[in-house]
């Protein structure tokens, strides 16, 4: 990967990063799309990260089509596919531990314990190997994009972090890998979290953010088989929780909903 990268470097050709767990959908195919038009080269990882899960179980059953998704690679126009084994990127137990300070302290951080310096890893890794001008995330992962580019500033990696939009299916629902485990029943009723969080935006003018907070989780709660984990309305750029609007001019609702056993996250800005 470095040495066919180093050749395009010495070309004077920008090198777009699209790093994914693979089971790609038209979201990520969105972020290649992006990468595409900004850069002369564009490369897209597909590796399911061991590290960053902290449920076995999930690791397990996370959805697995190489083959499928080398093709939407291809079509996608991406250059490079880079498609470590496990052993390619952990030769040895990788035991660093980043001081990511507190954007990886609350919600994702406070609920999977060993996640976000699981995504450290990896994604320091990547970036070191492909070097990239450009690297593209989706914003459904809205804490992994701060947390992604204080570990980039931590490890003095010169490159730009674009966040893209969330991309949704017609109803609504934030596309993920993992919305192919949702049972018919499930996925008909999943979008009502999307649907929620954007009735609360119109909600929240004239309530207090602690009464949105409760509006969402009883609103979402009422569904069957679903289940907040939490819901939070942070500082978009700090991801600390605010209890007044006036806090700052960047207030994002983050949740997670358990849609029967599957674990849905999603966001809204305010």
């Amino acid at each position: 990967m470095r040495e066919a990268l180093d050749q395009k470097r010495a070309q004077g050709k920008t090198i777009g990063l699209v790093p994914t767990m693979g089971a790609l959908h038209a979201g990520h195919i969105s972020l290649m799309e992006r990468a595409r038009k900004e850069n002369d080269v564009v490369v897209a990882s597909v590796f399911v990260n061991p590290t960053q899960f902290n449920n076995q179980q999930d690791l397990l059953t996370y959805p697995r089509t190489e083959e499928a998704d080398c093709e939407k690679l291809a079509a996608a126009g991406v250059d490079y596919a880079f498609v470590p084994s496990v052993e390619e990127i952990y030769p040895e137990p990788d035991t660093r531990q980043f001081d990511l300070g507190p954007v990886a302290e609350v919600m994702e951080g406070a609920m999977r314990p060993g996640h976000f310096n699981g995504v450290a890893q990896i994604v320091s890794k990547l970036f070191d190997m492909v070097r990239p001008t450009r690297a593209y995330f989706g914003e459904k992962d809205f804490q992994q994009i701060a947390v992604i580019r204080r570990m980039a500033e931590l490890e003095g990696f010169d490159l730009e972090i674009v966040a893209c939009p969330i991309k949704r299916e017609d109803d609504g629902l934030a596309m993920s890998s993992r919305n192919v485990r949702l049972t018919p029943e499930q996925r008909e009723i999943a979008p009502a979290i999307h649907k929620t969080l954007a009735s609360s935006v119109e909600w929240a003018k004239d309530h207090t953010v602690e009464d949105t907070i409760k509006y969402v989780v009883d609103e979402v709660n009422s569904f069957p088989h679903m289940q907040v984990e939490y819901y939070q309305i942070v500082d978009g750029r700090s991801m600390q929780p605010i209890t007044d609007w006036a806090e700052t001019d960047y207030p994002v609702g983050c949740i997670t909903v358990y849609c029967g056993d599957v674990r849905l996250i999603d966001n809204i800005k305010y």
